[in-house]
């Protein structure tokens, strides 16, 4: 047995170095490549920054104001009454009360 005892002894210590060993070299890598790691990642976020285009919104809806109704046509006939009643008042003149039964009836 004691030849087995020291087999499985030294398969023991083979196997504990073996990890040990691992672990360091894993550390020192990560040590070694977490600051290219922090390096790489701030070149990335800085390239990400400079071509970021800035939020653009769509235009505020525009407000129109509602239409006003069209006012009725003036019908020619009381048209020309009132102005037949302005020239017998004096206010319109002859001449005056032509032009504007001209620019009634041309319409």
């Amino acid at each position: 047995m004691p030849g087995l005892l020291r087999g499985v002894a030294r398969t023991a210590v083979v196997a504990g170095t073996a990890t040990a060993v691992s672990g360091r070299v894993q550390r020192r890598q990560a040590e070694r490549y977490a600051d290219r790691d922090a390096q790489l990642a701030a070149q990335r976020d800085a390239s990400y920054d400079q071509y970021a285009a800035p939020q653009q919104y769509a235009p505020p809806p525009q407000q129109y104001a509602p239409q006003e109704a069209a006012e009725p046509a003036a019908d020619p006939i009381q048209q020309l009454k009132d102005l037949a009643g302005l020239r017998d008042q004096g206010i319109l003149t002859d001449e005056e009360f032509a032009v504007q039964k001209a620019k009634i009836l041309n319409r």
